[in-house]
């Protein structure tokens, strides 16, 4: 009960009424309980494994908030690579094949060409690749379960950019593909 007193407290449930004497009471005046009654749903929502003010979880928990920014950071999933080089640089090539389709595509339309075809094949492989390999590190748990899966991956991301040039090669193409599907 202290405990919700005290948040009560925090979120100003009697600021601005020249109180001051009786707010830090040990409880609250029987006006209030239907205040501090209501704040226990805050507090219990404040007490699940959300994002909180991490002010509010240190008074709560009597100790002091240190490099308070409003928040407290949440990692779902766990990182392997946590501070490396490569990590980082693995996140900026995904940004960076991400953004290059957002061009690729447009240029691929005015301009349909062998090059935008194989460039296609190559961006639009290692994007799905990635973005697949997200998904099995984040729901596929054990580690031999999780490296067959990755193979398997592998495998899939090879045939599928070598069909794309066997495709682009001996037959009409993505660009001219995609126009032919566009016609219909």
């Amino acid at each position: 009960m202290a405990a919700l007193w005290r948040l009560s407290v925090l979120c100003g449930a009697r600021e601005g009424r020249g109180e001051g004497s009786r707010r830090f009471s040990a409880q609250p005046p029987a006006g209030e309980r239907d205040a501090v009654r209501i704040r226990l749903l805050g507090a219990l929502f404040l007490r699940t494994p959300v994002v909180r003010p991490a002010l509010v979880s240190a008074f709560l928990q009597d100790r002091p908030a240190q490099g308070w920014c409003g928040t407290q950071h949440i990692h779902l999933s766990p990182s392997h690579h946590s501070g490396s080089k490569a990590a980082s640089l693995h996140w900026t090539g995904e940004r960076v094949v991400s953004v290059l389709l957002l061009g690729l595509i447009p240029a691929a339309y005015l301009n349909p060409c062998s090059a935008m075809d194989y460039s296609l094949a190559a961006t639009l492989t290692l994007h799905s690749h990635w973005g697949i390999g997200q998904v099995v590190t984040d729901y596929v748990h054990g580690d031999a379960v999780q490296k067959a899966a990755k193979t398997g991956l592998l495998v899939l991301s090879a045939f599928t950019f070598a069909g794309l040039c066997y495709f682009n090669y001996h037959d009409v193409g993505i660009c001219k593909a995609v126009a032919m599907l566009w016609k219909l």
